[in-house]
C-alpha cells in the first residue's frame, strides 16, 4: 500500500517553526527584514513562493543558512512535481552511455 504523506507548505514551516514560537507577527517580520507586509502575508497564505531575496532576508533574521528557506521551497516544489508528473517521468527511457 502506498501511503502519501502530505507535503508541508513553506507557509506552515515559517509560521509554526519560526514566527509562532518567537511570537513574531507578519507586520513585525516584514518591518525587521525590510519588505512589504503584503509579501509576508502572501507567503503565509500560499499566494507567493519564497524567492532568493526573501530567503536571504529570512535567513539573516532567523540565523539560519542563506539557502534554508529557498531549499525548503525547492524541495516542496520538486516533491509536488514528481507526484504530478509520475507517469510521464516513468515513461522516459534512461540514456545508456557507451
Amino acid at each position: 500500500m502506498n501511503r502519501i504523506i502530505e507535503t508541508p507548505k513553506v507557509s506552515e514551516i515559517l509560521k509554526e517553526e519560526f514566527m509562532e514560537p518567537l511570537d513574531i507577527s507578519a507586520y513585525k517580520l516584514a518591518r525587521e527584514i525590510h519588505v512589504p507586509v503584503s509579501r509576508i502575508q502572501d507567503i503565509l497564505h500560499d499566494r507567493r513562493k519564497i524567492t532568493v531575496d526573501t530567503s536571504l532576508r529570512l535567513a539573516k533574521y532567523f540565523g539560519v543558512s542563506d539557502s534554508y528557506f529557498l531549499d525548503i521551497q525547492n524541495d516542496i516544489d520538486l516533491r509536488n512535481a514528481k507526484m504530478n508528473m509520475e507517469e510521464e517521468i516513468e515513461s522516459i527511457q534512461t540514456y545508456h552511455y557507451a
